[in-house]
């Protein structure tokens, strides 16, 4: 009878590990994960940088007057774009007007009285000719007639700069653009060169102000194209400009200036772009951001950020070998551009890549590949 248990025991064990060991077996076959893969996006690209900064007017004015007097009148509506001629305020004329009638009389007798002193000249070198006139009354005579030739000449510099006082009392724009509200209202004093009217900002074209770091000024100045320099070959390096509402940037502009020195406080470099804007949409001291060519152009490998991963201080890529086994291969990233990161060193570009799915991903362990084809650009998220 224990004999014949122990059979039994034995049989049942041996069936045991025979049906166990089968499924062990099928399922050490299945435990190739399935995951996605493709091959690279090899493409020609620039690489790029952005910089965040601001709007500023090219000409802003601060409107005076060049007389004083009581304001008379406004002849604008607060924020409106005006012209450059446009009559802006108007100065009470009336005590120029008397200054100008003044200075006018003033002429006309001075006129006069050199006139006479002209004809008594005249007439005393004709005495002089003949001997019937002394030298002493001859000299004063002559000096008479310079005297009133001088006063002439004073009395017409006076009339001159009546009319322009009364010229300036009309205050016209210099420039066009949009103005602000008056910063006085009428029947109040203006006091000449000092008082404040308005302001007035010129929007087209628009200048845009950033600064670049110190080292992001080195690597963008060892380029033989593009950065920050202000000229590559003649033309004028192009940058786009991205508003904070925007996830895409829609105008482009030029960089025309570059300062000759780092700000010694912030270790940075002062730019400007400049853009075009018909439309006066964009308008000074609003934010924006920049993206400029930061890189000459040269054959790219992008991947995905999904597909790149980490191990410890440093970033890999699963490539995927012989027999469908996944090695790992460590890569030095750049920045995104059309949606994909940069791989500046690590692969050819003909590798197989792991680009979904690696969390089920070993190295050295085999997968299923269900092969891809990346696009070659992707909408850029959280831009």
């Amino acid at each position: 009878m224990r004999r014949l248990r122990s059979i039994l025991v034995c049989g049942v064990i041996h069936g045991w590990l025979l049906a166990n060991g089968t499924a062990l077996a099928q399922g050490g076959l299945a435990q190739a994960p399935p995951v996605t893969v493709a091959k690279p996006v090899v493409k020609d690209i620039i690489e790029q940088t952005d910089f965040i900064g601001r709007f500023e007017a090219i000409d802003q004015v601060d409107i005076r007057s060049r007389v004083s007097g009581y304001l008379d009148k406004v002849h604008f509506q607060d924020g409106t774009n005006v012209k450059a001629g446009d009559l802006l305020f108007t100065i009470d004329q009336r005590p120029y007007r008397n200054a100008l009638e003044q200075a006018q009389a003033a002429v006309t007798s001075s006129q006069v009285r050199m006139e006479f002193a002209q004809s008594d000249l005249e007439r005393a070198e004709q005495l002089r000719r003949t001997g019937n006139i002394t030298d002493q009354l001859y000299d004063q005579r002559r000096q008479s007639f310079l005297t009133g030739k001088a006063e002439l000449d004073r009395a017409q510099a006076a009339l001159r700069q009546a009319r322009l006082d009364l010229e300036f009392t009309e205050i016209k724009s210099p420039l066009s653009g949009k103005i602000s509200r008056k910063l006085v209202s009428e029947g109040n004093l203006v006091n000449a060169n000092e008082t404040v009217l308005t302001n007035v900002l010129s929007l087209d074209p628009i200048h845009f102000y950033f600064d670049v770091d110190e080292r992001s000024f080195l690597a963008l100045s060892r380029q033989t194209q593009g950065g920050t320099r202000t000229t590559a070959q003649g033309e004028y390096n192009e940058v786009l400009l991205t508003l904070t509402d925007e996830r895409l940037g829609q105008r482009k502009g030029q960089l025309d200036f570059v300062d000759n020195r780092l700000d010694a406080a912030s270790g940075t470099m002062r730019s400007r772009a400049i853009f075009e804007n018909k439309d006066h949409f964009l308008t000074p001291g609003l934010f924006g951001r920049v993206t400029v060519g930061a890189s000459d152009p040269y054959k790219g490998i992008l991947l995905p950020d999904e597909a790149i991963g980490s191990d410890q201080d440093r970033r890999v890529v699963y490539v995927v070998g012989d027999n469908n086994i996944v090695n790992l291969k460590p890569v030095r990233i750049g920045p995104r551009i059309d949606g994909y990161r940069v791989i500046r060193d690590g692969l050819t570009g003909n590798e197989t890549i792991v680009v979904n799915g690696l969390v089920r991903v070993r190295p050295g362990a085999p997968i299923t590949p269900q092969m891809t084809t990346l696009p070659p650009t992707r909408e850029r998220n959280g831009i």
